[in-house]
C-alpha cells in the first residue's frame, strides 16, 4: 500500500496535467503496487503456452481440423508462430507445454509433453475429463509458475492452443455465469453463422447435461467441460497470486480461466492486468463479469498469449514514463495551476 501511494504521489509531480497519461497511469500504479516499489519495472517476462485437445470437435464445430494443435506446438517451438516472434521481440522466455493433444508420440525440440490424457472427451456426451486429470492439469499450470519464479520472471503471460477451445471456453462461461450459449458463444476460428448456430446448439446440450451435477462447484465444472490448458491456466493463475507475480490476462479463453480461478480464491483477482478485449463474441461479457480494464481493443482473436504480449508493450512503455519522466520541481518547471 506503501508502494501505490509513492506511484500517485510521484504521477502527481511528473510534468503533465494531472490524470494526462490516463490508463498508462494506472499501469504504473498498479504494478507498483504489485512489486512493492515505487518505481516498478519488467525486465524478465516470462510466456506460457500450454496446448490441449479437445473431444468436442467430434461435433464439427471448428473450421480447422484436430491435427491443427499438434501442428502449431511445432510452430510455436520453433519460433513461426505470433507468439513466438512476440516473445522474441520482448526477450521474453517462451515456455510451450502439451497438456494432452492427440496423435502419435513425438519429439519436438522445445515442447514439453505431459500427456495427461490424449485431448478431452466429448462433453456433450459426457464429462471432458475426471477429476483426478482435471488436478493434473492445475499442477501442470503450478509448475510452469514455480520454473518462471525460479528463473526470476516478473511478470507471467499465460497463452493456450487447442482446436476447439473456445467451444470449451463458452460452455465453461454458461456454466459459471448461469447464461445462455447464446449470450457467450462466438465464431471461434472463423466459421460460419450456420455452423455458429450449430456450436451454440452444442454447447446449450452441454450446459443442460452437466448443470444438476457440477452444482455451481468451479472444480467440477473445469472437469465437466473445461480443456486441459484452461484448466493449467486456471492453476498458474492461482499460483501467481499465491507467489506474487503479476499477471497479464490474454483473450477470451484466457478470461474464462481467469474467471475460474477468481471463483476458486478472489483475490487471484488484484494480481491481473487485463491485456486486451478480443473480437470473440463473449469476451466483454467475461471483462464485465470480472470488472475488468482491457489495455488494448485491436480486434485480435488468435489466442495464444498474443493480445497479453502486445499489451505488455504498453504497460513497459507505462513503467518507462512513470520512472523517467522529469518532475516538476526537477524540470523547474511550475506545477501550480494559474487562477484565471
Amino acid at each position: 500500500m506503501k508502494a501505490k501511494l509513492q506511484a500517485e504521489q510521484r504521477q502527481s509531480q511528473l510534468t503533465k496535467p494531472t490524470g494526462a497519461l490516463g490508463d498508462l497511469e494506472q499501469i504504473a500504479i498498479q504494478l507498483a503496487s504489485l512489486q512493492s516499489t515505487a518505481h516498478p519495472q519488467i525486465q524478465q517476462p516470462w510466456i506460457s503456452v500450454f496446448a490441449g485437445d479437445h473431444g468436442v470437435v467430434e461435433e464439427n464445430i471448428s473450421a480447422y481440423p484436430q491435427a491443427v494443435t499438434r501442428q502449431m506446438l511445432q510452430n510455436f517451438a520453433s519460433g513461426g508462430a505470433a507468439i513466438s516472434v512476440i516473445a522474441k521481440h520482448h526477450q521474453a522466455h517462451l515456455q510451450v507445454i502439451d497438456c494432452g493433444t492427440v496423435g502419435d508420440v513425438y519429439d519436438y525440440i522445445g515442447v514439453e509433453r505431459h500427456c495427461i490424457r490424449a485431448g478431452t472427451a466429448n462433453f456433450a456426451k459426457q464429462t471432458a475429463m475426471s477429476e483426478s486429470e482435471c488436478a493434473a492439469a492445475l499442477q501442470l499450470g503450478k509448475d510452469s509458475v514455480d520454473l518462471a519464479k525460479s528463473n526470476d520472471a516478473d511478470v507471467f503471460i499465460a497463452g493456450e492452443m487447442g482446436i476447439g477451445n473456445t467451444c470449451s471456453a463458452s460452455a465453461l462461461a454458461c456454466l459459471l455465469l448461469n447464461e445462455s450459449a447464446e449470450q457467450l458463444t462466438g465464431v471461434g476460428t472463423g466459421i460460419n453463422n450456420e455452423q455458429l448456430q450449430h456450436k451454440i446448439a452444442v454447447i446449450d446440450r452441454a450446459a443442460k447435461l452437466h448443470q444438476s451435477h457440477t452444482d455451481n462447484d468451479v472444480f467440477k465444472i473445469l472437469a465437466a467441460v473445461g480443456g486441459l490448458e484452461i484448466a493449467a491456466m486456471t492453476g498458474a493463475y492461482l499460483r501467481c497470486a499465491q507467489i506474487g507475480l503479476p499477471i497479464i490476462v490474454d483473450g477470451f479463453i484466457s478470461s474464462v480461466a481467469a474467471l475460474c480461478a477468481i471463483r476458486i480464491q478472489p483475490q487471484v483477482r488484484e494480481w491481473m492486468l487485463f491485456g486486451h478485449q478480443s473480437a470473440e463474441y463473449g469476451h466483454q461479457r467475461i471483462l464485465k463479469e470480472l470488472n475488468a480494464q482491457p489495455i488494448l481493443n485491436m480486434n485480435l482473436r488468435l489466442g495464444e498469449g498474443s493480445g497479453a504480449g502486445a499489451a505488455l508493450s504498453m504497460i513497459q512503455l507505462a513503467c518507462v514514463l512513470h520512472n523517467q519522466m522529469a518532475t516538476f520541481a526537477e524540470a523547474a518547471v511550475s506545477g501550480d495551476k494559474v487562477a484565471h
